[in-house]
C-alpha cells in the first residue's frame, strides 16, 4: 500500500501542472516549477515586463527557462512505473469519451467540447471546426487573455459609477446640511421676529393700560365732585324748605337755576383693541414664489463692461483691470462695470437668485432694453429714477467673508420689482412703475479683486 502511494505521488511529481500530462522537454522557472517547455511557453505568450508563476504566481523578470536534463530522465523512468488501478481508472475515467470510450484529442469550437477522433464524423461535429487539444487551449487562452482588458476597464467603470454614487451620497448630505442650517437660521429669524412683533404689542398694550388708567382716574375724580355738587344742592334746597316764607323766597331764583342746570358727568366708555400676532407675509410667500416663478439666467459677455469678466458658463463675473490691447464691443456697456443677461422679459412674473461673495461694492436690477450702453452714469439707489436713467437696482457692500444671497421679482403687468435678502428671507425694497417695453436683468461690480457675482440655480 505504502509502496503504491510513493509510486502515485512520484507520477503526479513528474506531471505538467498546466497540461496534467507527463512532463515533455522540462523546464525550470525562476521560482522553481517545472513546466513542460510548450506549456509554459504558450502560457506566457504575449506578456511582456514579468510573468507569473501559474502554480505561486511569483512575477518571473525574465524567460530564462532552464532546461532540467536531469528532471527529463527521471520522467522517462516514471512513465515505464505501472500506475496504480484506481489511479489509472480515475485517469481514464477523465480523458476518455464517454461514448466512444477513445482518448478526447480534440476540441469542437464551436460547440466549445472535448471530443475524441470518433465523434468528429458524427452529425452533431461533421462540419464544425476541430483543433487538437493543445491547439485548442492556446487558442483559448489567447481569447481569455483577450478578456482582461475589457473586464479591467469594465472594473474601472463600476469602481468610478461606486465612486459617482458614493459623492452622491455626499452632496445630497451636503444639501440636507445646509437645508438644515438654513432652516436653523430661518427659525431663528422667526424666532426673532415673533419676539420683536410681541415686544412692539407688549409696549402697545402697556400704553394702552396706562392710557385707560388714566382716563379712569379723571372720570372718578369727576363723578366724586359731581357727588359732592349734589350733596352741597340737596342740604341747601332741605334748609331753604324749612325756611320762613320771606327767607326762603330770597335768593328762590339761585337755587333753581342751580338745581335746573345740574350737569352730568359724560358717561366713561373705554374698549380695548386686541393686539395679535401675525406672520410676515414673506415667510409663507417667498419659498412658493422662487419654486413657480425661478428662472435660471445667463450672462451676455457681449455686453459686459472691459473691467469684468464672465465665466465660461456664463453663470458669473469678476472685476479686472482693463488691458489697453481690449477690444470695444458696441454692444457693451462702458459707463460703469456692468453686465446683462442674455434673457430678457416683456410679460409675466420673473424670480432669480444671485451669490454675491469677497469683498467690494455691488448693485443688482433691471434695464430697459433701450438703456443707454454709453451714457456716463453710475447706479446707485438714491439716483435711480426709472424715467431718467431707464434702470432701476439695489446696491450694497460685502464684506470680508461674508456672503449674501439677493432675489429679484420682477411683475411686469403690476409693474413692480421687488428685492429679498435670501439669508435672511427679508423684503429689501420695491420699485412700481408702467413698463411698456422688454427689460433686462442687470449686474455690476465696482472695482475688487476678490468680489464675485453668481447667477444661482433653483435648489
Amino acid at each position: 500500500m505504502a509502496f503504491a502511494a510513493s509510486v502515485a505521488k512520484l507520477q503526479e511529481e513528474a506531471r505538467c501542472p498546466i497540461c496534467l500530462d507527463y512532463l515533455r522537454n522540462p523546464v525550470t522557472i525562476e521560482c522553481g516549477h517545472n513546466f513542460c517547455y510548450s506549456c509554459i511557453h504558450q502560457r506566457w505568450e504575449g506578456l511582456q515586463d514579468t510573468c507569473p508563476c501559474p502554480i505561486c504566481l511569483h512575477h518571473c523578470s525574465d524567460r530564462n527557462l532552464k532546461r532540467n536534463t536531469q528532471l527529463c530522465y527521471v520522467t522517462d523512468i516514471v512513465k515505464q512505473l505501472p500506475t496504480p488501478r484506481k489511479k489509472r481508472k480515475r485517469q481514464e475515467e477523465k480523458l476518455l469519451c464517454k461514448e466512444h470510450k477513445e482518448a478526447l484529442a480534440l476540441f469542437c469550437e464551436k460547440d466549445l467540447e472535448l471530443l475524441c477522433p470518433q465523434c468528429r464524423i458524427t452529425a452533431d461535429h461533421q462540419d464544425h471546426p476541430l483543433k487538437p487539444i493543445e491547439e485548442a487551449a492556446a487558442s483559448q487562452r489567447r481569447k481569455l487573455k483577450s478578456y482582461i482588458e475589457p473586464l479591467r476597464e469594465q472594473v474601472e467603470d463600476a469602481e468610478r459609477g461606486y465612486e459617482s454614487e458614493v459623492s452622491k451620497t455626499f452632496e445630497v448630505r451636503r444639501k440636507v446640511e445646509n437645508w438644515r442650517r438654513e432652516l436653523h437660521y430661518e427659525c431663528k429669524e422667526l424666532k426673532y421676529s415673533l419676539e420683536t412683533e410681541q415686544g412692539a404689542i407688549n409696549a402697545c398694550l402697556f400704553t394702552e393700560d396706562k392710557d385707560f388708567e388714566e382716563k379712569l382716574t379723571e372720570n372718578r375724580r369727576q363723578i366724586s365732585n359731581h357727588v359732592s355738587v349734589l350733596n352741597n344742592l340737596l342740604m341747601e334746597i332741605a334748609e331753604k324748605y324749612l325756611q320762613t316764607d320771606l327767607e326762603l323766597l330770597t335768593n328762590i331764583e339761585s337755587t333753581r337755576n342751580r338745581y335746573e342746570h345740574i350737569e352730568t358727568p359724560a358717561a366713561f366708555s373705554y374698549e380695548l383693541k386686541k393686539e395679535s400676532c401675525t406672520l410676515p407675509p414673506h415667510y409663507f410667500g417667498l419659498h412658493k414664489m422662487i419654486s413657480t416663478f425661478h428662472v435660471d439666467l445667463t450672462l451676455d459677455p457681449e455686453t459686459a463692461h472691459a473691467c469684468l469678466i464672465v465665466s465660461r458658463d456664463r453663470k458669473s463675473v469678476i472685476f479686472r483691470a482693463m488691458t489697453q490691447n481690449y477690444f470695444r464691443n458696441p454692444q457693451a456697456l462702458t459707463s460703469y462695470p456692468g453686465v446683462l443677461s442674455s434673457e430678457g422679459f416683456d410679460a409675466g412674473r420673473h424670480f432669480w437668485q444671485v451669490e454675491i461673495k469677497g469683498t467690494g461694492d455691488w448693485s443688482l436690477g433691471i434695464c430697459k432694453e433701450s438703456f443707454p450702453r454709453h451714457q456716463l452714469m453710475s447706479p446707485s439707489l438714491s439716483n435711480s429714477s426709472w424715467q431718467a436713467q431707464l434702470f432701476i437696482t439695489i446696491c450694497g457692500t460685502c464684506l470680508i467673508g461674508q456672503v449674501r444671497r439677493i432675489g429679484v421679482f420682477l411683475d411686469y403687468e403690476l409693474g413692480e420689482v421687488s428685492f429679498y435678502n435670501l439669508n435672511s428671507r427679508a423684503y429689501l425694497y420695491r420699485f412700481t412703475d408702467t413698463f411698456t417695453e422688454k427689460l433686462l436683468p442687470y449686474f455690476s461690480i465696482g472695482p475688487s479683486k476678490s468680489l464675485k457675482i453668481s447667477i444661482l440655480r433653483d435648489k
